[in-house]
């Protein structure tokens, strides 16, 4: 098969591919990581690039010079370059205030060092050297304890030279305690741990001193899977279609750990063989694909995973750039859209152990929430879409830099007055914009409650043969200043049926335990999109709940302090596995009351507004 240059011209970057091999790919070849939050179907449109000479064949072009470039092949050499909105950097991550460790839980971290000084045998004592261990070991732990084949093939050299003083490394699961290593005694031996949010969009590592229990350093970045599908469905799809998907997925995820780790070693000047133990968190599809689990059949109904609770494995098993022999424990899950990041979450938001009825939210491509108390909780998860995430929106884009996140709308000259991530030319508008925009909008009239754009005076609307649509910001105040910023009726219609889906769930959840709205005593919500959501907005456009906003209380990234807990209190992971088996999970694809809530939440703010007092009509 003939090869092809394909030059990156502002990157002045130049990879070789086969004839007909998509530029998408291409530019992963060139570690020039694009947006494609459908995983190279087409579907979505933002893996947009210019073809500045060259040979090529596409199905698709859009606004003029940008061709979509997973459907855009090489049939020559070929010069590219990629605009900025169409890059996958400066994703804004919440990498999360550390919390103080749950008063139900002392400081008992997972991972122990302890120092033994062993007698040396003797004809009276002619014990083997591995009993010996044991048996001193024993004074630390009262679990049955296990050697690996591979300690015990380089005990009997190790203890005799270190004159049979030794640090013993071990963790405690399942009632036993497993050696991880065995090394010569040292008075400034370190002991780390690391902690691991394993996000669909982002992943967060915190760097754990485990003498202390303190948190040395926090890193965070976007997962590099992002590449081959914006959310668990792609990914899944990707796994169970294409030639080694799921390997491809697993070491992007895996890079991205590593990359965050050898951040964190170069910073405080560690050694990666000091880091022991490793604790995950993610949704059920990111612990499939983080442990190469085949997820193929969570998407499929009825819907059910490989696994809830996963095995411990060995970092060297995964590639994890630390100690070969780490153990690396995963949160479980409750079911396949309500994983251990929301395992995680309850486990330290307390709602487990208190009276009051609590409602607790991760809202994403998928809206994930817990209700209850102390004496039960069930759960659910609504399909939300990845509108929130910019997917499927004209100009929608994730929460990085040039995005639009907040906006005011003079309601007599309709000026729009907009800030940006980073303060710098907008590049497009991401969900906490498009939560903010909807509401400015039905505020000063221009959309109604059905999300029609009306026929207000401002050069602003622009009717076109596909519907209307509203003018953010001009090509000349943007970033690329090739084409305006604007959000159409289609993009309305996409954001209604994503609100719609989640108040839906909330609904639904509540009438499966016969309560309503008013029994809601407190509301948490976590994650990196709730960080930046606007209470009063979500409540205009009919996306939470109208309880006044005393009751809501943001936990930003729950996720990795629930790793961050389980690392330094051994107990957490316990007490999380129950959390796993005793939550109820309901399924809201089984009969109709899902679908009957959200038809009747497509509207701004419902068709009922007796459930929103405090939104005019």
């Amino acid at each position: 098969m003939p090869k092809h240059s394909v030059f990156f011209k502002s990157d002045n970057i130049q990879v070789e591919v086969d004839a007909g091999t998509d530029l998408l790919t291409a530019s992963r070849l060139a570690k020039l990581e694009m947006q494609c939050t459908c995983g190279g179907e087409g579907t979505c449109g933002k893996c947009l690039l210019k073809v500045v000479s060259g040979s090529v064949q596409t199905t698709t072009v859009m606004h003029g010079e940008l061709s979509v470039a997973c459907q855009t092949r090489v049939v020559g050499d070929v010069v590219v370059e990629i605009p900025p909105e169409s890059r996958l950097t400066g994703n804004q991550v919440v990498i999360g205030t550390v919390s103080e460790l749950p008063s139900l839980f002392r400081f008992d971290p997972l991972c122990k060092k302890v120092c033994l000084q062993l007698t040396p045998p003797s004809l009276t004592d002619p014990s083997s050297d591995a009993s010996r261990l044991l048996m001193a070991l024993r004074k630390f732990t009262d679990r049955d304890v296990e050697l690996d084949l591979s300690q015990i093939r380089f005990l009997a050299d190790i203890l005799r030279s270190s004159n049979w003083n030794v640090d013993v490394t071990y963790v405690e699961i399942a009632g036993k305690a497993h050696v991880i290593s065995i090394d010569s005694h040292n008075h400034q031996a370190c002991l780390f741990g690391i902690a691991v949010d394993v996000g669909t969009t982002t992943v967060v590592v915190y760097l754990v001193d485990l003498l202390s229990g303190s948190v040395i350093g926090q890193e965070g970045t976007h997962n590099r899977q992002a590449q081959f599908g914006g959310d668990v469905i792609t990914r899944i799809i990707y796994a169970s279609d294409e030639s080694c998907g799921l390997e491809k997925l697993q070491k992007a995820v895996i890079e991205t750990i590593n990359y965050l780790i050898g951040n964190l070693v170069d910073k405080y000047i560690i050694d990666i063989a000091d880091i022991r133990v490793i604790v995950t968190a993610g949704n059920t599809t990111m612990a499939h694909l983080l442990l190469g689990i085949q997820p193929c059949y969570i998407r499929l109904e009825p819907y059910v995973p490989a696994a809830n609770c996963f095995p411990v494995a060995k970092a060297k098993e995964l590639g994890l750039n630390v100690h070969p022999n780490a153990v690396v424990f995963s949160f479980p899950a409750v079911a396949s859209y309500v994983g251990g990041d929301i395992v995680a979450g309850v486990l330290i938001n307390g709602m487990a152990k208190e009276e009051k009825l609590t409602l607790f939210m991760d809202i994403g491509t998928n809206g994930e929430m817990v209700l209850g108390n102390q004496d039960w909780l069930v759960s659910c998860a609504c399909s939300a879409g990845t509108a929130f995430e910019g997917a499927g929106i004209t100009c929608g884009m994730r929460a990085m830099q040039g995005a639009i996140e907040r906006l005011t709308i003079d309601p007599h000259t309709f000026t729009v007055n907009y800030s940006t991530i980073g303060e710098i030319q907008p590049l497009g508008i991401c969900g906490s914009g498009l939560i903010n925009v909807l509401a400015e909008m039905r505020k000063v009239g221009i959309i109604d409650r059905a999300g029609k754009i009306q026929d207000v005076l401002t050069a602003r609307i622009r009717r076109l043969d596909a519907g209307k649509q509203f003018v953010l910001a001009w090509a000349d105040e943007t970033a690329g200043g090739e084409r305006d910023i604007v959000i159409t009726e289609a993009d309305i219609k996409s954001l209604l049926r994503t609100k719609g889906a989640i108040y839906a769930g909330m609904r639904s959840l509540l009438k499966s335990v016969d309560l309503d709205m008013s029994s809601i005593e407190r509301v948490y919500i976590a994650g990196g999109f709730g960080s930046y959501l606007n209470i009063e907005d979500a409540v205009e456009i009919g996306l939470l709940p109208d309880l006044g906003s005393a009751k809501y209380c943001f936990l930003g990234n729950t996720s990795i302090n629930g790793a961050l807990t389980a690392l330094i209190s051994s107990a957490a992971l316990e007490v999380a596995q129950q959390l796993a088996e005793s939550i109820t999970y309901v399924e809201l694809s089984a009969g109709n009351l899902f679908m009957e809530e959200f038809i009747s939440a497509l509207f701004l703010p419902h068709t009922d507004l007796n459930l929103f007092p405090s939104v005019g009509s």
